[in-house]
C-alpha cells in the first residue's frame, strides 16, 4: 500500500527519533518544505539533546508516536539517523498508522522504521534527511525526486553498467536499508520476510571484515538464497583491507555466485550526497543487462 500523496498546504512533521541534530538543519529542511508549499511542524523534542540522542527515550517515543497518530500529519521526516530507534521501536504503537498510513522519510538508523512499516504492507521512503535538504541544491536530483515522489510522481532509475553486475529481471517488493541496522534486527519481531524480495543494502564506516561477517550471515542463514534480486548501494568510508584479499564488492559477488537473480552494484543510494530516494516496501521491477540497470517503481502503479 502506498500512503496518500501530498498536496499543497499538507502538513509534514519533522521528528528526531535517533541522534541529536544541529538546529540549523531543521531550519533548512523547514525552508525547503515550505518552498514546496507544505505546512511544516516539529516534534516537541526535535531539537533536544540527551548525550548522543535527540532527547530521552521517553521524549523521542512521545514525539514519534504523536507524529504517527496525528491525522493532520501527512508525512514525517526523520531529521537524521545516528542511533536510537532500537531503544524505542518496541514502545511505538502502529495501529493508527496502519489504518491511516502516511509517508515516513529517512535512511541509516531509520531502517528500523522501514522494517516495521514494510512488515505492515505499507511503503516508506529511504531518502535524504534534514542535513542534505539544507546543504544540497534544492533542485538537485535527490531533493527533486523526493519531492516528485511525495506529490505522486513515481520514479524510474537508470544506472550505468558495473562489471560485477549479474544480468536478469525481477519484479518484487523492495526491502532493506542500512546493512548494520538490518543485522541488529535479525531474529527479532522486526526482522524482514526476505522470501522472493529484492534486497537493497548500503553502509558507512564499517571495516571490511565486519561487512563480510554480515554478508556471510545472510548467506548461511538462507536469506540470500530466498531473494529475487539484490541492489547494492554505496558503502561509504569503508576502507579496503588488503588482508581480506577481497574488496567489499567481491565479497558480495562471491556470496551470491550460486544464485540466478539479477544483482545491481553501485546504485546511488546511501551515505552520499547523491542519495536517490527509494520506496521501501513497494513493488519494483529490476532489470540488469549489459547496458546497465533499471529500477522501475512506476510500472506497478
Amino acid at each position: 500500500m502506498l500512503p496518500s500523496f501530498l498536496h499543497a498546504n499538507d502538513q509534514i512533521r519533522i521528528v528526531s527519533p535517533s541522534g541529536s541534530i544541529h538546529p540549523e538543519y531543521i531550519d533548512g529542511a523547514t525552508k525547503v518544505f515550505s518552498d514546496w508549499g507544505l505546512k511544516v511542524t516539529e516534534g516537541k523534542h526535535a531539537r533536544s539533546e540527551y548525550g548522543r540522542f535527540a532527547g530521552t527515550p521517553e521524549q523521542r517515543t512521545a514525539d514519534m508516536q504523536e507524529a504517527l497518530d496525528d491525522p493532520n500529519v501527512k508525512a514525517v521526516l526523520c531529521s537524521r539517523g545516528g542511533y536510537g530507534l532500537s531503544q524505542i521501536i518496541d514502545k511505538l504503537d502502529f495501529r493508527n498508522f496502519s489504518t491511516s498510513p502516511k509517508w515516513v522519510i529517512g535512511f541509516s538508523d531509520i531502517t528500523v522504521l522501514h522494517n516495521v512499516i514494510t512488515n505492515l504492507g505499507i511503503a516508506s521512503i529511504h531518502g535524504i534527511m534534514a542535513k542534505h535538504l539544507t546543504e544540497l541544491h534544492p533542485n538537485g536530483e535527490p531533493a527533486l525526486r523526493l519531492r516528485k515522489i511525495l506529490f505522486g510522481e513515481l520514479q524510474i532509475y537508470s544506472v550505468s553498467h558495473h562489471a560485477q553486475n549479474k544480468f536478469g529481471k525481477a519484479e518484487a517488493k523492495l526491502i532493506g536499508g542500512n546493512l548494520s541496522v538490518l543485522m541488529g534486527l535479525r531474529g527479532s519481531r522486526f526482522d524482514l520476510d526476505y522470501s522472493n524480495a529484492i534486497l537493497f543494502i548500503e553502509d558507512i564506516d564499517e571495516a571490511p571484515y565486519k561487512l563480510d561477517r554480515m554478508i556471510q550471515n545472510l548467506r548461511f542463514s538462507g536469506v540470500l538464497s530466498q531473494l529475487s534480486g539484490l541492489v547494492v548501494g554505496q558503502f561509504s568510508d569503508c576502507e579496503e583491507d588488503p588482508q581480506m584479499k577481497q574488496t567489499i564488492l567481491e565479497i558480495v559477488t562471491d556470496a551470491v555466485r550460486d544464485y540466478n537473480y539479477p544483482v545491481c552494484f553501485n546504485f546511488p543510494s546511501g551515505h552520499v550526497d547523491y542519495n536517490l530516494p527509494l520506496l521501501m516496501g513497494a513493488n519494483v521491477k529490476l532489470e540488469v543487462s549489459g547496458k546497465g540497470a533499471e529500477l522501475n517503481f512506476k510500472s506497478f502503479f
